[in-house]
């Protein structure tokens, strides 16, 4: 139970912190054990919520202030993706 803290504030007993390493190690193993053939870092799930994030209308700066970017156009780089991925979803009026 070396693990295990008390919490000084509560008394309540638990693991205050994770490693860094310890969650990236168990995406790796996580993703071996589902036979995924591309690399899976925490990084690629930070990348993939900003993505979502701007899919779902939220705004740059309040994503910027998230991700703890200093500058917007840091965040900025997400907007290229989701640009790429609505390509195919624009449709010109003449086409209907």
């Amino acid at each position: 139970m070396k693990n295990i803290s008390t919490d000084p504030r509560t008394k309540e007993k638990r693991r205050h912190h994770v490693h860094p390493q310890t969650l990236g190690r168990n995406i790796k193993v996580a993703s071996q054990k589902a036979n995924l053939n591309k690399r899976v870092t925490t990084h690629i799930f930070r990348h993939s919520y900003a993505t979502h994030l701007l899919q779902a209308g939220i705004d740059l700066r309040s994503i910027q202030e998230l991700l703890g970017h200093k500058s917007v156009e840091t965040t900025m780089i997400y907007t290229h993706v989701v640009s790429e991925m609505n390509k195919a979803k624009v449709i010109s009026p003449l086409d209907f």
